[in-house]
């Protein structure tokens, strides 16, 4: 399967999805109120998660049926895990989650009071999932805690750009560009594509504020770029990136992502683009 036809696959198999899930997102369970005090749906993300398990059974499934190949190594195994993984934790937080305690700060001070929230859950399990993921892609001793630390804060910092209609698909959509050229025709570039086409079968939607990604896609979206990096950069290049990311991850700490963006023309503009279709 080429790149081209891999994001064709996870669009079409996740614009399916998504028609056959909103009945399930208009859930009362999954209703939270966005930047604009409007109780939308939450978790829409889901169907990026369904549609690259779907894709990967059928894969499968068809070859033991005799057609196709199903080629299988290290990049498909730990996009799957990535994807599974960094998505159920955010489904656990956009479930679960009661929005009080915010950041690394909110959580850690919750913990010091005996208190653990879903966040703290998500932050815990995602640091160890990305270390199970970066050796899994081979990475040992030091350079196994930076690949780690890389993935996990690409994850959460797609989570914190999750506040505005379409925000963290459109950069993250800019990001997968040279995601996508680094890793070219191979394993890991056809595995990752379903995963885009699945984001941009969310993203009319989205945009049109009829529902929300949540945690649920922004976290396994981040996550993904993330592991891209990590299996097709050098190592130092990759300290780099790993020492750029926690620094706005700290950063988001003092300094409001949105506020920025809506200072700056060009991000603005970037940002609003696409919801001039809100209905």
């Amino acid at each position: 399967m080429s790149v081209l036809l891999a994001l064709v696959v996870g669009f079409l198999v996740g614009r399916l999805l998504l028609l056959g899930l909103l009945p399930v997102l208009a859930s009362p369970i999954l209703e939270r109120e966005n930047y604009r005090g409007q109780a939308l749906p939450t978790a829409a993300g889901i169907v990026i998660v369904l549609t690259v398990v779907a894709i990967e059974g059928v894969r499968v499934l068809a070859h033991a049926l005799g057609v196709g190949d199903v080629t299988t190594n290290i990049a498909r195994h730990a996009v799957l895990l990535t994807v599974v993984g960094f998505g159920f934790f955010g489904f656990l937080d956009d479930v679960l989650g009661s929005g009080d305690a915010r950041g690394f700060r909110g959580h850690l001070v919750a913990l010091r009071h005996g208190q653990v929230t879903t966040g703290t859950a998500k932050l815990i399990g995602g640091a160890s999932l990305a270390l199970t993921v970066a050796a899994l892609a081979g990475a040992r001793h030091g350079q196994l805690l930076v690949d780690a630390a890389l993935i996990a804060l690409a994850s959460n910092l797609a989570n914190l750009l999750d506040v505005r209609p379409g925000r963290t698909a459109k950069y993250a959509l800019v990001c997968y560009v040279p995601v996508a050229v680094l890793c070219g025709t191979d394993t890991l570039g056809v595995a990752i594509a379903p995963v885009i086409g699945a984001l941009l079968a969310c993203l009319p939607g989205e945009l049109r504020e009829h529902y929300m990604l949540g945690d649920t896609g922004a976290n396994p979206i981040g996550a993904v770029l993330g592991l891209g990096v990590v299996l097709e950069v050098s190592p130092h290049a990759r300290v780099v990136v790993a020492i750029v990311l926690l620094a706005l991850n700290l950063l988001s700490e003092i300094v409001s992502f949105n506020r920025v963006i809506e200072r700056v023309g060009a991000l603005r503009a970037f940002d609003r683009l696409g919801r001039g279709f809100v209905e």
